[in-house]
């Protein structure tokens, strides 16, 4: 499918600051970039490199005053999401130089606290895949999806406590859960068509049967329609804007995502 995305960030700046931006999506494989548009207002000079994960992001220093970040695209993703029911474990000694930093427990995901419980949701499930989805499963169930609750990340084991985040959260707990059962699991984020409210959105990945394949618990049924922006351990890493000096948060935020 063909969708178009947009996304408007303005700040309100009193010094000037430095800022990481990732806002730019990634294209390869699993979806292409056919064209994209990014604006600074006022126009100020950037410079762009790649991260440890391989996300596009930019340095600058935004000036005193409004500051808009404009970021738009037009790109072509897959139609629905592929599913492997009975998709193998991969043995540690067989996977991937570059998958095994998502075996480890992080900021985030505290995958070494969750080993008992784990185990208890995936109980007589194959290893692998079913174990993943028994994982997402257990989410819908028991973890409530409350979009703008909180606005600061929360860990694995605080969503456990409290039963509920934003979609960013959740990714942080099915990713710990994956973890402690030696499945490698990162955080996604970028956008979702459809998704409702409209907003950027977090997801996780699972590495089984070879490959990565996604999972969502803020979503009631398998679809297509993501649009990945960046890759990570957990939100740490996947930040859309790190800023640094005192604490800002956008005046404005637009996100729209739209079907051709």
């Amino acid at each position: 499918m063909w969708i178009q995305t947009s996304c408007e960030l303005t700040f309100k700046i009193d010094i000037p600051t430095p800022f990481v931006l990732m806002l730019r999506l990634r294209s390869g494989a699993q979806q292409w970039i056919a064209s994209e548009e990014y604006v600074l207002e006022p126009n100020i000079p950037a410079t762009e490199f790649t991260d440890a994960f391989g996300n596009l992001c930019q340095r600058l220093v935004a000036p005193p005053g409004d500051f808009r970040i404009y970021t738009a695209a037009r790109i072509n993703i897959p139609d629905v999401i592929d599913e492997a029911p009975g998709g193998e474990f991969v043995d540690i000694i067989n996977l991937p130089d570059d998958v095994m930093k998502y075996l480890l427990p992080s900021r985030y995901c505290e995958s070494d606290r969750f080993g008992q419980m784990g185990a208890e949701i995936t109980a007589n499930q194959k290893l692998g895949y079913d174990q993943v989805e028994a994982i997402e499963s257990w989410m819908k169930k028991n973890i409530s999806y409350q979009p703008g609750s909180s606005f600061y990340p929360q860990s694995a084991i605080e969503v456990n406590q409290q039963q509920s985040g934003v979609c960013r959260d959740l990714a942080h707990l099915g990713i710990a859960l994956c973890r402690s059962l030696s499945i490698p699991a990162r955080m996604v984020v970028g956008y979702l068509h459809g998704l409702e409210p409209m907003e950027l959105h977090a997801w996780f990945e699972a590495f089984v049967a070879g490959r990565w394949y996604t999972f969502d618990a803020t979503q009631d049924t398998k679809q297509g329609g993501y649009a990945v922006i960046g890759y990570g351990r957990d939100a740490t890493d996947v930040a859309m804007y790190n800023q640094f000096g005192p604490g800002l948060i956008p005046i404005k935020q637009i996100v729209t995502v739209e079907m051709e």
